[in-house]
């Protein structure tokens, strides 16, 4: 027997799940959510629900908001089954259904007046946000950039935004209006210092249209930062049918994801907060070296095994990590020039963290994809590897393997794995990265040109051979080989000479 997920069908539904022990009708908002997808149903959601199942903070339910055409088909699907998910978590050797229901509400997507007066709802009391990488119109440097168009329309319409920045804007400056204290905005994407760049975000979409008010923001307004982690696949007909099939639960868009999660938070929210620390949530005064830490070994880790495995026709993360080769290049690359320039963390080994690492991108249930670490390398590529890439330079160390990965990105954009096969790349900026990766046929520094990707990175001398050494390679040997030798220390064993 299959049910349709629903309030209506929880008795239903806990024959094969498990469901909430709380009346969702207990609950009244405390926060609204931008990006309601995947990863915030299988994380921050989580944590809530569990927080409430404990009897805690029924004050602190979620609104969900987006600004993107996909958010409003993700408000039809969850508003069709009460704001309902399944979530299923799914570890090497066992699997598990739960049903969450912290979400009470999605506001209208593409009415910004419906989200700014949610936004200045007195109840609401923290503004979080899960807009994945792309969506914070930062630079190669890391800075914001107020140039982008989205961005100068939000400030030449601050009245009807059509961005995340943009509508928080207004809505802070509603709340002010109204003698409202302001919200804590919290970022829960995998960015270095996510708070601090969504305050430049914030702050410098203010500036566009009100430096007095942008300045009272950056006075006024919390933005604590954030580490996430849990591995969140894609949903497709896939996991849909499997929840079917093994659940009986007819959900519209399940969750799949691994056991594992975690979130470090500064504990800076002035207007409250849950007390998310009874279910697990780790508060620390500078979440920096945990953030660090991910960002380096596990992000960089997805966005280096991601491009090998696409150009040798790999569709499954467990698979790359099945392949020697692959598994290898990734090790050595981490434990040889990533896992050294990270600074210690507090209780933490580094390489017994890698270790975990190694098992999760390994576990074969969650199914996560190669496509989906492949893309937008335009943007992950500067926040997940480049950075790396930078320390070792700065402190005089060789960068073969991390050269190495932006060869293989490269090569990937060239469209065609190496058996022949088309691959269907995918990047915001692709049209222009796909043209220099052409001309890096025969002029490598025309890829390392792409200044928003590598910043003065490109006219480092070390790098632009050990870059220059591995596209060569890559294009004369192949993918395989190219991966063989490094390993084995042949990729760098001619001396670079700078030029």
């Amino acid at each position: 027997m299959t049910v349709k997920l629903s309030l209506a069908s929880l008795n239903d539904v806990a024959a094969t799940a498990s469901v909430p022990t709380y009346d969702r009708a207990t609950l009244s908002a405390g926060i609204v959510h931008f990006g309601v997808g995947n990863f915030h149903r299988a994380h921050q959601a989580i944590y809530l629900d569990d927080l409430f199942n404990a009897g805690e903070d029924h004050d602190w339910g979620i609104i969900g908001a987006g600004v993107l055409p996909s958010d409003s088909v993700m408000r039809d699907k969850l508003a069709a089954q009460d704001y309902l998910t399944t979530v299923v978590e799914q570890d090497n050797n066992k699997s598990g259904a739960r049903v969450t229901q912290p979400m009470i509400d999605m506001l209208p997507v593409g009415d910004p007046e419906a989200v700014i007066a949610g936004l200045a709802d007195p109840r609401v009391r923290i503004v979080s946000m899960t807009i994945t990488e792309g969506g914070y119109f930062i630079d190669a440097s890391g800075e914001f950039n107020p140039d982008h168009p989205a961005i100068v329309t939000d400030g030449n319409e601050p009245l009807a935004p059509k961005t995340v920045f943009g509508l928080i804007v207004a809505g802070l400056k509603a709340r002010r209006a109204a003698g409202l204290k302001p919200f804590t905005v919290m970022s829960c994407d995998n960015i270095p210092h996510n708070g601090k760049v969504t305050a430049s975000a914030v702050v410098g979409t203010a500036r566009l249209s009100d430096p007095e008010f942008a300045d009272w923001i950056a006075a006024n307004v919390a933005f604590p930062n954030a580490m996430v982690d849990r591995i969140t696949p894609a949903t497709s007909e896939r996991e849909i049918s499997h929840c079917l099939e093994t659940y009986g639960i007819d959900d519209n868009w399940p969750v799949y994801c691994e056991e594992f999660k975690q979130w470090v938070l500064e504990d800076n929210f002035p207007a409250g907060r849950p007390a998310l620390e009874k279910v697990g949530v780790q508060f620390v005064a500078d979440v920096s070296p945990y953030e660090h830490m991910k960002i380096r070994i596990l992000n960089g880790g997805h966005a280096a095994l991601a491009y090998p495995a696409a150009l040798l026709d790999i569709h499954f993360v467990h698979e790359a990590m099945n392949d020697p080769d692959i598994r290898a290049f990734l090790g050595k690359l981490e434990r040889d020039e990533i896992i050294p320039i990270v600074p210690q963390v507090p209780d933490t080994n580094l390489n017994e963290y890698y270790e975990i690492i190694e098992r999760r991108f390994s576990n074969p249930k969650i199914a996560d994809t190669i496509p989906r670490l492949a893309h937008d390398g335009s943007n992950r590529q500067p926040k997940f590897i480049l950075p790396s890439t930078a320390d070792n330079l700065a402190q005089g160390n060789d960068v073969v393997g991390l050269a190495l990965v932006s060869a293989l990105w490269c090569q990937y954009l060239l469209g065609e794995t190496d058996s022949g096969r088309p691959i269907p790349a995918t990047d915001p900026n692709l049209g222009r990265v796909k043209s220099a990766a052409r001309q890096a046929a025969s002029n490598p520094d025309a890829f390392l040109a792409l200044g928003d990707v590598f910043g003065s990175l490109g006219s480092n001398d070390l790098f632009r051979v050990r870059f220059a050494q591995a596209l060569s390679a890559l294009q004369a040997n192949g993918v395989r080989s190219t991966l063989k030798a490094y390993v084995s220390g042949g990729l760098g064993d001619v001396r670079a000479t700078p030029t």
